[in-house]
């Protein structure tokens, strides 16, 4: 089942139904895809040929921060898609799709005790239980924050379940700060600075990716739920589909514009962020000589693929005669917004690039 149905500009009556919109879309991703094939294969590759080490266990370490990356853009998309929807008249609110929200936190809470593990471990991939310190966890500003973040998604998981889901923001947040805390250590240069701006940065990260993923739920589920009153009930049904039809554009319209300002914050937290760590003059040196430089290069790459997506999507919202046919390229920027939070993860694991003068 689909949300986009052929309209006289891209279905013939001659001819099957035409997507190209859809085409440029797949162009794109499998063009992006093979700019960021370096970071994605592993940090091996990105470490190869610049003289630094990474740390052992460095892959898993990436793998388990994508999946906590992910585990917080599913239940901060679902809260701020609700609050979103209920802006929308005619919103149909009674059919909503099923919370993810649970299953994000289970995931998120593996990953953050797999982490905590790591640092009960000395930042090292444990073998046995017997080279864990857990009781030294509490000893440490890094292990603090670790049972943070697993006491976060716990508490999430346990008010997604609760009558008052909308409760999990609180929990979510701690664990947004713990990361944005955990980020910045307090010998680093101007700490405070550079965890405000991953706080913002992450934020609105979450707020982006799982706020598009669960807005195109969303219309699915709308779309679904008129399909089927149609065919329980033929008669003065078109009306319910074309007003599901107009809430679901409005509803991608509003995101829209909310996403350009969440576009624009994370530009500038990025930018300030990446030149903290590299100063200008070195940045165009340390983006190919460096892990840390080559895999950020890779997650630029990705970003303006995503920018490019969400300008198509909202060039066929304004001027398409079918606006849900805007859902195509934006489907395709869920999938590209997947593989930046892939390399994010990738990235907080990489040694920090070297801060020449």
């Amino acid at each position: 089942m689909t949300l986009i149905r052929p309209t006289a500009e891209t279905a013939g009556a001659s001819g099957p139904p035409r997507r190209p919109a859809a085409g440029r879309a797949v162009a794109l991703l499998v063009l992006v895809a093979v700019a960021a094939l370096i970071p994605l294969l592993g940090p091996r590759p990105a470490l190869d040929g610049t003289g630094e080490a990474a740390a052992p266990g460095v892959g898993g370490i990436a793998l388990l921060r994508a999946a906590l990356f992910a585990a917080l853009c599913v239940p901060v998309g679902e809260l701020f898609a609700a609050r979103l929807a209920r802006l929308v008249p005619g919103a149909p609110l009674e059919h909503a799709p099923r919370s993810w929200a649970p299953s994000a936190a289970a995931v998120g809470f593996l990953a953050a005790l797999g982490l905590a593990s790591v640092v009960a471990t000395g930042n090292l991939l444990p073998h046995h239980l017997s080279d864990m310190d857990v009781g030294g966890l509490y000893q440490s500003r890094d292990g603090k924050l670790a049972l943070l973040e697993v006491n976060g998604f716990l508490a999430a998981g346990l008010c997604a379940l609760s009558r008052r889901p909308a409760a999990q923001v609180w929990p979510l947040a701690a664990v947004v700060l713990a990361e944005a805390l955990r980020a910045h250590p307090a010998p680093e240069h101007g700490p405070l600075v550079g965890s405000g701006l991953t706080l913002v940065h992450v934020t609105c990260a979450a707020l982006w990716t799982g706020g598009l993923l669960h807005v195109l739920r969303m219309l699915r589920t709308w779309r679904a739920a008129s399909e089927a009153a149609e065919a329980a009930e033929p008669t003065g049904t078109a009306e319910t589909a074309a007003s599901a039809d107009a809430a679901g554009a409005a509803l991608l319209g509003l995101y829209a514009r909310v996403a350009a300002v969440l576009f624009a914050a994370l530009a500038a937290t990025g930018a300030w962020s990446a030149l903290r760590r590299m100063p200008p003059g070195t940045v165009l040196d340390q983006l190919t000589a460096t892990s840390y430089g080559r895999t950020l290069l890779a997650k630029l790459v990705l970003v303006a693929a995503v920018a490019v997506l969400a300008l198509l999507a909202r060039l066929r919202l304004r001027r398409a005669a079918d606006r849900l046919s805007a859902c195509v390229p934006a489907r395709a920027e869920v999938v590209a917004l997947g593989l930046v939070v892939a390399v994010s993860g990738l990235l907080t694991a990489l040694p920090l690039p070297i801060r020449w003068s």
